[in-house]
């Protein structure tokens, strides 16, 4: 199995890239498939969760949250940097108000779930993403009714509901971080348990190329069939992905924060939480008017476009470099982390 998993490993970005084009395929070719695979993506995303969770030492989370630099850093990002940037993009789109209420929607709340995952393939400091998850959670349901107010107008805001937030934050937080808590202490007194943490590290590949088929194969067939008019938000989104992470490098740089603390900034800055706030905007009342089914697509094609854009940064994640001393060496644990997280 090892061999197996080496291999993966090193060619984990051409399989990631290949498992959107088959969850895309199969998606437009097969469009009875996309109600199973939307009922698959909450299993898909809590194990390769639980899987990326096995690999946090938990007896660092708490030094962790008591890193206010980094906090503060990723709180100010999030809620003072991207709602300036977004209201900036959302007027390319603010002629149509379906366009607008679905990228404002996504844009706004920031990614608490897979953007761990990415930010450990890519040498980011997930163990401080992690730690920063409820603050993260709280801030976007506290803020965004009134972010969606001021830029969007009153009868938005007055439809949001916090469940769908509290509901993702239990199932694909905290349930496979208790899991993988176990998990760790039974490794450490039965043979079956390391079995399990062995099991689980080993699938990460695998369970992250079957998160990205899902979640592809579950929406493609209705984005394709509306892609006319959703073609004019994808620049929005790209733009969206562009600026953010110039603005994160600039802000980890700023803080002051090391290489795994910078990296896990850009991503938090670039990944949004598009899959928690679906429901949002599938529950949008009827009487906004009949052009409104199409809000939840706007969201989708969020999605689809994030999930290329990390998988390039995980790829690229050298655009966010390691400080050099003057004798052309790295700077020593920071270096040595980023080329343990070497994707191949």
């Amino acid at each position: 199995m090892g061999s197996a998993s080496d291999w993966m490993e090193r060619h984990q970005v051409v399989l990631y890239l290949s498992a959107l084009a088959a969850g895309a395929a199969v998606g437009l070719l097969v469009p009875a498939v996309a109600a199973p695979a939307q009922v698959a993506i909450m299993p898909a995303l809590g194990l390769l969760l639980y899987a990326t969770f096995l690999g946090v030492p938990f007896g660092g989370l708490g030094r962790a949250a008591r890193d206010g630099r980094f906090l503060l850093t990723v709180l100010a990002l999030n809620f003072v940097v991207v709602p300036a940037v977004v209201f900036a993009l959302s007027r390319l789109v603010a002629h149509d108000d379906v366009l607008l209420l679905g990228v404002l929607f996504v844009l706004l709340a920031p990614c608490v779930d897979y953007v761990i995952v990415f930010t450990g393939l890519a040498g980011g400091a997930q163990d401080r993403l992690l730690a920063a998850t409820p603050l993260l959670m709280l801030a976007q349901v506290l803020l965004l009714p009134g972010y969606l107010w001021l830029m969007a107008g009153p009868r938005f805001a007055r439809g949001f509901d916090a469940g769908p937030f509290l509901e993702a934050f239990a199932l694909l937080i905290v349930v496979p971080l208790a899991a993988a808590w176990l998990t760790q202490a039974a490794a450490g007194r039965w043979a079956w348990g390391r079995a399990v943490g062995l099991t689980a590290s080993a699938g990460m590949v695998p369970l992250m190329m079957a998160t990205l088929a899902v979640v592809v194969a579950s929406q493609a067939h209705d984005v394709g069939r509306h892609l006319g008019g959703l073609l004019t938000v994808v620049p929005v989104y790209v733009l969206f992905a562009a600026v953010m992470v110039v603005l994160g490098r600039m802000a980890g740089r700023m803080a002051g924060l090391d290489v795994p603390g910078r990296r896990a900034v850009v991503f938090s800055g670039v990944t949004r939480n598009s899959l928690v706030v679906l429901p949002l905007a599938l529950a949008l009342p009827a009487s906004l008017g009949p052009g409104y089914h199409l809000a939840p697509l706007v969201v989708v094609t969020q999605t689809l476009v994030e999930l290329v854009v990390m998988v390039v940064l995980v790829r690229l994640r050298a655009a966010i470099p390691p400080p050099v001393r003057q004798d052309g060496a790295g700077a020593g644990p920071e270096r040595q982390m980023s080329e343990d997280h070497r994707p191949g």
